[in-house]
């Protein structure tokens, strides 16, 4: 198959992932598995460590990225789900250094974005973590935000 055809299905994935990530935040995260999620939705003191449960679904998440370059490297007829799983690997990337660099500062690499997307990723995640609870939540994407997160709270209403 052409080098095109494995581009297009990376970016086709990539893309798709923030879907299957919002539909497993609002009803995997907030529902099945709330008990792994429920640590993010609070504060953490210092002394409580690093990691919380709920980087639990970072193994979720890459067990079907490697199980795609397995299969595809050594399933005869199957290379293209390689790329699937380069395109489910480039999504997670993109949600680390989004979600827990930038969002959350669990690593200091970068704090200075600043623009009107950057903002309104801000707004939007926290408008999601002002409810604490396993209903009632808002804003489950990453990369697509509601228009709405674009503008400051107060023109908002």
């Amino acid at each position: 198959m052409s080098t095109l055809f494995y581009i297009v299905i990376i970016i086709a994935t990539t893309l798709a992932m923030e879907f299957v990530a919002w539909f497993a935040h609002k009803f995997v995260m907030h529902g099945l598995l709330w008990a792994w999620h429920e640590d993010h939705h609070k504060p953490h003191p210092d002394d409580e460590g690093f990691f919380e449960k709920n980087d639990l679904f970072f193994l979720v998440f890459a067990i079907p990225s490697a199980a795609s370059y397995i299969i595809g490297l050594n399933v005869e007829n199957l290379f293209w789900l390689t790329f699937v799983g380069i395109g489910i690997s480039i999504y997670g990337l993109i949600y680390f250094l989004i979600h827990d660099v930038y969002i959350h500062q669990r690593f200091k690499w970068f704090r200075q974005l600043d623009n009107r997307y950057s903002r309104a990723i801000l707004r939007a995640h926290g408008a999601h973590h002002a409810n604490r609870e396993k209903e009632a939540g808002e804003s489950f994407g990453l990369l697509i935000v509601n228009s709405k997160y674009f503008r400051k709270r107060s023109e908002r209403k």
